[in-house]
């Protein structure tokens, strides 16, 4: 069966990923696997939401990283690949500097893309079966620097925007009380008073919490369980969420700042279901290089 590999890059504010993902051209359509991921932490979103530009150390490791993931995208022998950068690099003063430093270390090409386009590669392309015939849905994805809400309407994307509300921001008390309240306000204009409207939560907490839940089979976690672990979790610190929870250091200090948002927007929503289909934004990513792949062939 022929299969094409293209390869997608995530500079997010937490951690920087690159994904394979093989393509199965099939007489049903195509079929995306991923081949293989891989997530370097390093975490821009402490340089750029407390000093305001991206420190000369971290810019050396993120030019390292796109050296390696240049080499490896080689080595795999992808068709095409896209690099997009989120919320630290948009708030990054010295942006324009890491861009071009990356590029001529490693010929790779970083676009910064806005909250609106990452929550549009991320939202209605990844809709669990179960969940596809629903009216409505909010897709949610919650990083380290944004977090992204879409209204889906029976598979459409009806409304959606980007909020500076995100796990290091919120962890370093830099989320404004003002875009809580864009926040609020956005679900109140955008979302019908409806009971238990499901969310679809994305990013590599909720990813983590999923696997965590003993009856994740279902890929759903309730917002009783979600709280329940909460309060489990928030009194212990970093070692202990460690140790207790087999995290790594960079997730351990993340999680619970990623619970707060998910059942902050629950609670505004009265949703009872988070369902987590482990997809994002690097998966939309793909897709959208499949298409234009398939658009330069035609």
């Amino acid at each position: 069966m022929k299969y094409l590999k293209f390869a997608s890059i995530d500079i997010g504010s937490n951690a920087i990923r690159l994904l394979f993902d093989n393509v199965f051209e099939t007489t049903n359509g195509p079929v995306f696997k991923k081949a293989l991921l891989v997530r370097v932490p390093i975490r821009l979103g402490e340089d750029a939401f407390i000093t305001g530009k991206i420190s000369d150390e971290n810019i050396t490791h993120l030019t390292d990283c796109m050296k390696a993931f240049a080499f490896l995208m080689k080595a795999h022998e992808v068709i095409s690949y896209k690099a997009f950068a989120t919320s630290a690099m948009r708030d990054a003063s010295n942006t324009a500097e890491i861009l071009e430093k990356v590029k001529i270390g490693s010929g790779i090409n970083i676009e910064i893309i806005s909250g609106d386009k990452e929550a549009d590669l991320i939202s209605s392309r990844f809709l669990p079966n179960n969940l596809k015939s629903k009216k409505q849905v909010i897709y949610m994805d919650v990083g380290g620097g944004s977090t992204e809400l879409s209204l889906i309407d029976k598979g459409e994307k009806t409304a959606g925007r980007s909020f500076d509300i995100g796990t290091i921001r919120l962890l370093h008390n830099r989320v404004s009380l003002s875009e809580w309240a864009n926040l609020k306000n956005w679900i109140k204009v955008n979302v019908p008073i409806y009971k238990d409207i499901p969310i679809i939560g994305s990013g590599g907490n909720i990813n983590k919490i999923i696997n965590m839940v003993s009856d994740s089979k279902e890929k759903f976690i309730t917002t009783q369980q979600l709280l329940k672990l909460h309060n489990e979790m928030k009194p212990m610190d970093n070692d202990e969420r460690m140790i207790t929870y087999m995290l790594n250091p960079d997730r351990a200090d993340v999680i619970v700042p990623a619970m707060e948002i998910f059942l902050k927007v629950a609670e505004q929503t009265g949703s009872s279901k988070i369902y987590v289909p482990q997809t994002g934004l690097s998966d939309g990513m793909v897709r959208s290089l499949y298409k234009e792949y398939k658009s330069g062939l035609g």
